[in-house]
């Protein structure tokens, strides 16, 4: 089936990224297997992050389809583009039918997209990851790798404004090496050495990160344990629980 949708998109994200004059840096895409499948796991920061995760991906001339939540499908904007692109829908209330169509399309040859972290981390470190990521990966036969993603959260993230024409942002892509889940016991033990080595890509990322806060207020897309005044991983996951009881009760 003919690509209609997906090269255009392409095309215009790159002509926005130069007209921004983004400062994208790219490493590792020499790891983006040319053919077969594979899972691409990327850190999640942004709302943005499949996009720059997928162009980690284009030195390799590969089109990543990601996993994403049922709601973007049915957007009238959203909607018809990312459905043009192959996306893969995800129902949270209905996850299996998810994976089985992300699995078929690691066995013909596709390169997935996943968010192991599930929703963006506020603290900007990654948290736990869900297993499925490597559960699919196991099914498929096929290799998972670790992408960082850093600067993405400058441009738009949770609970931050939109600024989506800034201009001259750094943008930091790493593509780390291939994990072989045949090398590992179970899916279990491949979720845990892909948090650790995700962990390492970001912490890189983040200390050779070119760019600094330009004064005290502008502190807030920097983790907490590089003198930023983003949340702790612990304060992010209250805020989370209280941001879910105020939609329940909105007097909570």
């Amino acid at each position: 089936m003919p690509e209609l949708v997906y090269p255009p998109v392409i095309a215009a994200a790159k002509t926005m990224f130069r007209v921004l004059d983004l400062k994208i840096t790219i490493e590792g895409a020499h790891h983006v297997p040319r053919t077969g499948g594979a899972v691409l796991a990327s850190n999640h920061v942004s709302y943005l992050d499949f996009i720059f995760c997928g162009l980690g991906a284009n030195p390799a001339k590969r089109l990543v389809r990601f996993m994403a939540k049922k709601s973007v499908f049915t957007h009238k904007v959203s909607g018809p583009l990312m459905r043009g692109m192959r996306h893969i829908p995800v129902d949270r209330r209905a996850g299996a039918g998810s994976y089985a169509t992300a699995v078929s399309a690691l066995k013909r040859g596709e390169v997935v997209g996943v968010f192991p972290e599930a929703t963006i981390s506020r603290s900007f470190t990654v948290k736990s990851l869900k297993s499925g990521t490597t559960r699919m990966a196991a099914e498929a036969g096929v290799p998972v790798l670790p992408v960082a993603l850093w600067g993405t959260q400058r441009l738009w993230t949770k609970g931050r404004p939109r600024t989506l024409t800034r201009r001259h942002t750094p943008i930091t892509i790493l593509v780390g090496e291939p994990m072989d889940p045949a090398a590992y016991p179970d899916a279990n033990a491949m979720t845990v050495d892909l948090k650790e080595r995700l962990t390492a890509l970001v912490d890189r990322a983040q200390r050779e990160y070119p760019d600094a806060p330009a004064g005290p207020d502008d502190t807030w897309w920097l983790p907490a344990h590089l003198g930023g005044t983003a949340p702790t991983l612990e304060e992010a996951a209250d805020l989370e629980v209280r941001r879910k009881a105020a939609a329940v009760d909105p007097d909570a």
